[in-house]
């Protein structure tokens, strides 16, 4: 017995070196194993997240009640307006603060059309962008070949008109101040939009389109030259790239894309007004690009869950709502001006500008 008891193992022991009996070491294994648990997600491709993602908006609506979906459609409308500044502010670098008059145009050339002609609303959609690509054309063109903050100027100024015209009913077209309503639902194939649920998935459908869009969009030709016009224009320019096509090519894309979002507000709350469209708005969709990240797609997702999703989580707290976009706006300009979801482009940059600090 006792040759037995000599040659007994020991007791089991955890890995990493941590004794069963070691409460000392366990905070280790648990920094280790989140540590690798890290470094798996991070392997997983971005086809892997994306259908997650994917996976994740298609089976939400079911988990929410009537109102929380219809905030997750208007989150989806301001995800639209997010990505198509992005295109202007982030991509090619112009400064650009009325973008909610091209919201309103489409908005209202849907209602116009849809009211007076009886054209169905789905169909609007590409006009709406045509209508508003082409306002856009007439205002940055003439403008667009200055350097600075002339276009900011030019599109604040536009908004103001669009909105003071919109009041004093325009050609008898507008509705003054109480604006339009009436406009019809959407229908496919007879099928009528007339649950939130059903505006979800047609705003998820663009959604989606929008993002692969604006991926291929960033990765072709063109993103490459508004890349090197918004980095330096004057180098652009002895590149060999015609600057001025270039900016008014992403203002001209960027705006249409706004005129489609206003179609699908115009046919989701039937109602429309020249106060939707005033120049706070302008500023929240800015807002959204810049807390979530100059010229990153998903953080255009975190900004409008900071900007649109947030305050009606808050609502009870009303006075305050307005008051949460200043202090988020400053508290990203001194804590992390890069935005909460900064895009690849401007994490190398950061990291390139850490570097030599940590190297002394």
């Amino acid at each position: 017995m006792g040759a037995v008891g000599a040659v007994r193992e020991p007791p089991p022991t955890w890995s990493h070196g941590c004794s069963r009996g070691g409460s000392g070491t366990a905070p280790q294994v648990e920094r280790q194993v989140m540590s690798q648990i890290r470094e798996h997600l991070r392997a997983l491709p971005p086809v892997a997240w994306y259908g997650v993602a994917a996976l994740a908006a298609v089976v939400l609506p079911f988990l929410l009640d009537d109102y929380q979906t219809s905030v997750a459609v208007l989150a989806g409308i301001y995800v639209l307006l997010g990505l198509s500044l992005n295109v202007i502010v982030g991509y090619a670098g112009l400064f650009q603060l009325g973008h909610a008059a091209f919201y309103g145009i489409g908005a209202y050339t849907a209602a116009i059309l849809n009211l007076r002609f009886g054209i169905p609303i789905l169909l609007l959609l590409p006009v709406g962008a045509l209508v508003a690509a082409f306002f856009a054309f007439v205002i940055s063109r003439p403008i667009l070949h200055l350097r600075g903050d002339y276009l900011c100027i030019v599109t604040i100024a536009f908004g103001e008109i669009f909105r003071i015209a919109l009041k004093n009913n325009v050609f008898g077209l507008t509705g003054g101040p109480n604006g339009l309503s009436g406009i019809a639902r959407p229908e496919i194939l007879g099928f009528t939009f007339s649950q939130p649920i059903h505006y979800y998935y047609l705003v998820l459908a663009l959604v989606a389109l929008t993002i692969w869009l604006a991926g291929r969009l960033e990765h072709s030709r063109l993103g490459r030259a508004w890349m090197y016009v918004r980095e330096d224009e004057l180098a652009a320019e002895a590149m060999g790239i015609d600057t001025t096509r270039a900016k008014l090519t992403a203002f001209v894309l960027g705006s249409a894309w706004a005129g489609l979002a206003g179609v699908v507000y115009a046919s989701r709350y039937r109602v429309i007004a020249p106060e939707s469209f005033s120049f706070v708005e302008s500023v929240i969709m800015f807002c959204i690009v810049v807390l979530g990240g100059v010229g990153s797609v998903p953080g255009v997702l975190v900004g409008t869950a900071g900007m649109v999703v947030f305050p009606e989580i808050v609502r009870e707290a009303k006075n305050w709502r307005d008051a949460w976009l200043g202090v988020a706006m400053i508290l990203m300009m001194v804590l992390r001006p890069e935005g909460l979801w900064p895009s690849r482009r401007a994490r190398l940059e950061i990291h390139e500008e850490g570097a030599p600090a940590h190297s002394g």
